[in-house]
């Protein structure tokens, strides 16, 4: 029997980055309103107890203002198990990307073209307009209002990001701009997973076990409707995947200004569609973007679901690096999470 239900604090609460050295990349995401929190580190033995993987870890959680989601754990593995996802293909099995609100998509396109002159392992892509809501909105050129967003892709070896600028509208609790970064960006309002299930079984554990709120169910993206999607995710004429959302109790599926940022994108790839498997390459020893975390009202409860559920891998909960009490699990769909008890 399926405990009673317990509540995510917020929206997804770390994106957790597997480093060499974590000086460059402190230096790297502070220009993105980032601040060194909390630091803390595991014995291998306890890191295997965790995480299943047998090195020592010293983490630093960076935050970002005062959001309580869409924050950083830098990871540094004594024995990292593999180089990460790196610069591969958003058209993955096991890939991980988060996204940034900006209010400057121009400079960091700047910037990103400045790094490839340089020669630094990068890949990017131009920011593309797309309409993200209200698609079939009739608008006149230079008379209406633009709405829509700049969306660009910037992935690097220790990081895989999606950024937009928006224009004509806002969502009040959806990203909060660090107006003094250099970058002008907000912390990380979603964080995304690509999987192949037909079937959409494995969709159901999110809602069902974890108690998040689906609140965008297969909107399709396809080679011939979007410019941007096509690059971002390498579509082949006639490719397309879907998209569904999950945000956080708080939020809402049919009022757009409840929307709250720290959403989960899962974007599921037909299984007709050859796709690699990357899943190794991006969990917890992994260098680069490695696992995500939710903090939880009620851990022990939370732990019990998922003891009844189809998820696999869990572990015993124990404290982290910070002293939280935390346990970790396979989901169906083949993800590695972490859950961190807290209070809202």
């Amino acid at each position: 029997m399926i405990s009673s239900q317990p509540q995510i604090v917020a929206g997804i609460y770390e994106v957790c980055i597997g480093v060499v050295d974590p000086l460059a990349p402190i230096q790297y995401w502070e220009q993105f309103g980032y601040q060194i929190g909390q630091i803390g580190e595991l014995t291998a033995e306890t890191a295997q107890q965790l995480y299943g993987v047998n090195s020592a870890v010293r983490s630093l959680r960076l935050h970002h203002q005062n959001a309580d989601h869409g924050l950083i754990r830098l990871m540094h593995w004594d024995h990292p198990t593999n180089e990460g996802l790196g610069l591969d293909s958003m058209k993955v099995k096991g890939n991980r990307w988060a996204t940034t609100m900006t209010a400057d998509a121009l400079t960091l396109w700047n910037h990103a073209e400045e790094a490839a002159i340089a020669g630094w392992p990068i890949r990017y892509i131009q920011p593309h307009w797309e309409v993200i809501y209200n698609k079939d909105r009739k608008s006149q050129p230079f008379t209406s209002d633009a709405i829509g967003v700049r969306e660009m892709l910037l992935l690097q070896p220790l990081a895989r990001q999606v950024l937009f600028q928006r224009f004509g509208y806002s969502l009040p609790h959806y990203g909060t701009i660090h107006e003094h970064a250099r970058f002008q960006t907000s912390q990380f309002t979603h964080m995304g997973l690509v999987i192949q299930d037909d079937s959409k079984t494995s969709l159901k554990f999110y809602e069902d076990v974890l108690g998040l709120v689906r609140v965008r169910d297969d909107v399709e993206t396809s080679y011939e409707s979007s410019p941007a999607g096509r690059q971002i995710f390498d579509l082949a004429p006639g490719e397309h995947f879907l998209v569904t959302a999950f945000d956080e109790p708080r939020s809402s599926a049919t009022d757009l200004q409840a929307a709250r940022s720290g959403r989960l994108y899962i974007i599921r790839f037909p299984e007709s569609i050859p796709l690699s498997d990357r899943y190794t390459h991006a969990q917890p020893g992994s260098l680069g973007m490695s696992l995500y975390t939710y903090r939880v009202q009620g851990l022990q409860a939370m732990c019990d679901r998922i003891q009844s559920s189809s998820a696999q891998q869990i572990t015993a909960i124990i404290p982290n690096e910070f002293g939280e009490p935390s346990f970790s699990f396979t989901a169906p769909d083949g993800y590695f999470w972490t859950l961190v008890g807290g209070e809202g």
